[in-house]
């Protein structure tokens, strides 16, 4: 794991984030990346696209890629619900700052996780790419995945050769 993509805590050991489901995972993406928490809105299909972030939705005229970290984690494809979202962040990929929507199955909360309870991404035992989580945080709940974005979009635009990375130049 890259040193700056560790989580940042700050000087009391916590982190602010916004926690979320994706299938049967609770994710987190720290609080000063959000932008907006949307409602489902008419998605189109990005023909050529890489499927991780395959379409796109226009809000407020403006055009926002939305990436399903389904494809990222090697879950299902499952259809919208009630309680569906998308979460707009803004996050730097390729020296530019970029807004990317992401597909949720639930938002939570705005939660302060603390520093003592997390714990490296295991060597073993993940269904999904180690290099795609900065990190694991206990709760009483269960656990909080604190996904590496920047490697995730990096990772698929690498897939990606010959077209336009991740197809987020709209």
């Amino acid at each position: 794991m890259a040193e700056s993509n560790k989580p940042q805590w700050n000087e009391d050991g916590q982190l602010e984030v916004l926690t979320f489901d994706v299938g049967e995972e609770r994710l987190a993406v720290e609080a000063v990346m959000i932008r907006e928490i949307l409602d489902l809105l008419p998605e189109t299909k990005v023909p050529g696209a890489p499927v991780l972030v395959g379409s796109i939705v226009n809000f407020r005229g403006k055009i926002i890629p939305i990436a399903d970290l389904r494809v990222a984690f090697g879950m299902a494809i499952e259809p919208s619900t009630p309680d569906s979202r998308i979460v707009v962040i803004e996050t730097e990929l390729d020296g530019e700052q970029t807004h990317i929507g992401l597909r949720t199955d639930k938002v939570h909360e705005v939660a302060l996780l603390n520093q003592r309870d997390a714990a490296d991404t295991p060597a073993v035992g993940l269904r999904w790419r180690r290099d795609y989580a900065r990190g694991l945080v206990r709760r009483p709940d269960g656990v909080i995945v604190l996904p590496d974005l920047p490697q995730i979009f990096q990772s698929a635009q690498r897939g990606g050769e010959g077209r336009q990375p991740l197809g987020l130049a709209y």
